[in-house]
């Protein structure tokens, strides 16, 4: 066993991760492995997803169950990769190769120190292994592996955990990236030591290797590929799985199904299926608190670093998004680095890649509350958004306005919103006239859950805020283009939409502050806004 050949560090950290309370069996990924490169003969693989979505943890598992540094049966016999029917051929009988690439040496400044500790790592374990044949660690370690073959017949399995991490490594140039991907062809292309190559990544290959280097990968995204999708990410059967495990053992559980589905879920696979941030998930349920376990720790840095660079084009679109609307795109299946990012295309394509926005049908949205709270701080505190910032801004004192029944402030500010140049403001449809009323009231998310078209007695509100205190005030909110916010009021009484504050019959209500009614109308001959607040 070595630091790379047979090591027995993926074994111990799947082994680890697999007896944990809130592990999912992804195990089944293994057959579809087997399946391509067995009957189809395929046998270099490239699976690319956004950061914590199990990347590392499904590399450690094909790592463990290939590789012969451990008895992995114990792990593995109890899961569902064990009735397949290659499973004991392949069990623990080849010699692999693990390499995760964001590892670097200590104090490297350079790209030579951090490739020679790869190769000459390598090198070591070869010469430990092979130990009859006298083995040169200064030569490459495609040569030496080649004459491994020609002595012994022996090949090996090669498994790369973040391809792209030097990507991201401020001491890399782009001499050292031209290097690093000879260095990767050097190594797999064409060898016929290679029985199985398994990579994985956030970039995908195909921007970065345009020429042939590494043209033998297949390459699988969550986006457009079908196949692998379901192996990364939980589904809602997984995930309805998890939540009984949590139910059944935590001390009063603080977190609802439906709390999970809002703050996590939104993800669509090429198979239209949705999907679920694990990492959240299960950070969210071992915790037994909903909170933001996925975007960086800069609360807004990551967004803006993709869209500074054409913001004027972006921003009426992240209005829209954060309103809860999808944006038409047509999808470049590659990132590119942030000061690439020129058209808006490009920018929401690398944001995909990254998992900062879903795709699905052609169109890109915010997945799920987790990313939609980045947005909004984004607007709240981003200058450099312009008017868009200015009405996010004024989000804190319209809310304000509205919960003291001021509708002269009320009207006032939806009228700046409207004096302003872009064309979503021009309220020809009533989605454009949501995301101003979205982007005004921006600042309640911090203390309401807002929901949009939602059912609610006889019919379909546009807005309804539930506190997440139990005694403050909730609002309902309808909006009239062409009308009076009388109108609206009217409307929302008759439709008797209170009915979703009070508890069933017999039951505590579930709110005990006032029920606000806020009729919203905008008048297209006189251009004026009206507003009414009225108590239910």
């Amino acid at each position: 066993m070595g630091r790379y050949l047979n090591s027995r560090m993926p074994f111990e950290i799947y082994r680890e991760i697999a007896g944990t309370r809130f592990f999912v069996d992804k195990s089944l990924l293994l057959e579809d492995i087997l399946s391509t490169w067995e009957a189809d003969g395929q046998k270099y693989l490239c699976i690319t997803r956004p950061r914590r979505f199990g990347k590392s943890i499904m590399a450690c598992m094909v790592a463990a169950f290939f590789g012969k540094s451990a008895d992995a049966g114990t792990v593995f016999e109890r899961l569902a990769i064990a009735g397949n029917e290659y499973y004991t051929a392949h069990l623990n009988r080849h010699n692999v190769v693990y390499i995760d690439f964001s590892e670097v040496p200590r104090d490297c400044t350079n790209y030579r120190q951090y490739i020679a500790r790869i190769q000459d790592g390598i090198n070591s374990d070869l010469a430990r292994a092979y130990e009859d044949l006298q083995i040169d660690t200064g030569r490459a370690s495609w040569d030496i592996m080649t004459d491994i073959f020609q002595e012994k017949g022996d090949k090996f399995i090669f498994v790369m955990d973040e391809w792209d991490a030097m990507f991201h490594m401020s001491f890399i140039t782009q001499e050292d990236k031209e290097a690093y991907l000879l260095f990767l062809k050097s190594l797999l292309k064409g060898k016929v030591y290679v029985q199985l190559a398994y990579m994985t990544g956030v970039l995908p290959i195909a921007k970065y290797s345009g020429g042939s280097e590494l043209n033998m990968f297949l390459e699988y995204d969550m986006a457009t590929k079908k196949k692998f999708s379901e192996h990364f990410g939980f589904l809602d059967s997984e995930v309805d799985k998890l939540f009984e495990i949590y139910q059944k053992g935590t001390d009063e559980p603080a977190i609802t199904r439906e709390e999970l589905r809002i703050w996590y879920d939104g993800y669509c696979t090429a198979k239209r299926k949705r999907i679920y941030n694990p990492r959240s998930v299960v950070c969210a349920l071992t915790d037994n608190q909903l909170s933001n376990y996925w975007t960086s720790s800069g609360p807004y840095d990551e967004i803006f670093y993709y869209i500074r660079n054409n913001i004027r084009d972006v921003r009426d679109d992240i209005v829209l998004m954060v309103s809860g609307e999808p944006i038409p795109i047509a999808l470049q299946g590659y990132a590119v680095t942030g000061t690439e990012l020129k058209t808006k295309n490009q920018i929401y394509s690398a944001m995909v890649v990254y998992g900062l926005l879903t795709y699905e049908n052609k169109m890109v949205s915010i997945p799920n509350k987790e990313l939609m709270d980045q947005f909004d701080e984004l607007l709240l505190n981003n200058d450099s958004l312009g008017y868009v910032y200015t009405l996010a801004r004024e989000s804190e004192r319209m809310l304000a306005a509205t919960l003291a029944g001021d509708t002269d402030t009320m009207a006032e500010i939806l009228e700046l919103a409207h004096n302003t140049e872009s064309p979503i403001f021009s309220y020809n449809s009533e989605i454009e006239l949501a995301a101003v009323i979205n982007l005004v009231y921006l600042a309640a998310r911090d203390r309401y859950r807002v929901e949009r078209e939602d059912k609610a007695g006889r019919g379909y509100v546009d807005f309804i805020f539930y506190p997440e205190v139990k005694s403050a005030d909730a609002m309902i909110l309808e909006l009239k283009a062409g009308s009076t916010p009388k109108r609206a009021i009217q409307q929302i009484k008759d439709k008797n939409y209170v009915l979703r504050f009070r508890g069933k019959l017999g039951e505590e209500p579930k709110y005990t502050g006032n029920i606000l009614a806020v009729g919203i109308s905008y008048n297209k001959k006189t251009k004026k806004h009206a507003c009414k607040v009225e108590a239910l």
